[in-house]
């Protein structure tokens, strides 16, 4: 209903928000990526000490907040007392859990996710599709990891959309993995229109990520992405739509 596998409809994905300018997977970033009228947001979920499931890219919060320690470590409250925000101009900004971000989007019935589990354990899977379920949104969703048993723990388990990468940056990656997937990520450093091509003779939807340029995105488009995931979405939401292939 949501997705469709065609090069003529480009969807246009914030990578982790609009984190070129704002801080990533914050509400801010959020906020801002909705404002220039991205179609899908790609999010990171890790798992707290007392299993709350938190937006946050890795799995220590070291890089992008003020503290230090693995997120498995720390417990909500303890979470919630770092600023995400530090690092940037944009002091201030909370660590989101999954459920405050769904509760935020609610006014957005056509928004689509790109769900990443970094925490990779079928418990985080597990509690991530039981809280898009409580929100509805399962169906507009896609459930990526680059650990191929978790893909295709969710894709046997619920039936849900999932997205892979290229077979050799994935673990446990197997003859098995690309009939469980309905995307793959293929970063620009990869992506031509063989491949392109080759994924898509298997029935899997080639994305490309990051195209943040004008040249990236044009030769995103020439290749046959059908979905650009970016840092900064602009130069793909204009070119996008002055080629008439963004709704």
């Amino acid at each position: 209903m949501y997705f469709n596998q065609s090069s003529h409809n480009v969807i246009v994905a914030g990578h982790r928000g609009y984190s070129a300018l704002y801080p990533e997977n914050t509400l801010l970033s959020f906020e801002k990526g909705l404002e220039i009228g991205v179609d899908m947001f790609e999010f990171d979920l890790n798992l707290t000490k007392d299993q709350e499931l938190v937006v946050i890219h890795d799995q220590t919060v070291d890089r992008t907040t003020n503290g230090s320690g693995a997120v498995r470590d720390m417990t909500l409250k303890e979470i919630k007392k770092l600023d995400a925000g530090y690092r940037s101009a944009f002091p201030g900004q909370e660590i989101l859990t999954l459920r405050e971000l769904m509760t935020y989007f609610i006014p957005y019935p056509q928004l689509l996710y790109n769900v990443e589990i970094k925490e990779k354990t079928h418990e985080t899977v597990d509690r991530t599709v039981a809280m898009l379920k409580e929100f509805q949104v399962l169906d507009r969703c896609v459930i990526a990891c680059f650990d191929a048993e978790i893909v295709e723990y969710a894709h046997k388990t619920y039936g849900v959309k999932t997205q892979g990468f290229c077979g050799h940056l994935m673990q446990n990656f197997t003859r098995e993995t690309n009939s469980h997937l309905y995307g793959v990520g293929i970063g620009m450093d990869l992506l031509t229109p063989e491949l392109c091509a080759d994924f898509r003779k298997k029935g899997i939807d080639p994305w490309a990520y990051c195209p943040d340029t004008e040249r990236e995105v044009y030769r995103a488009i020439e290749c046959g992405a059908s979905l650009v995931t970016c840092n900064d979405p602009k130069p793909a939401l204009r070119i996008l739509k002055k080629e008439g292939l963004h709704r």
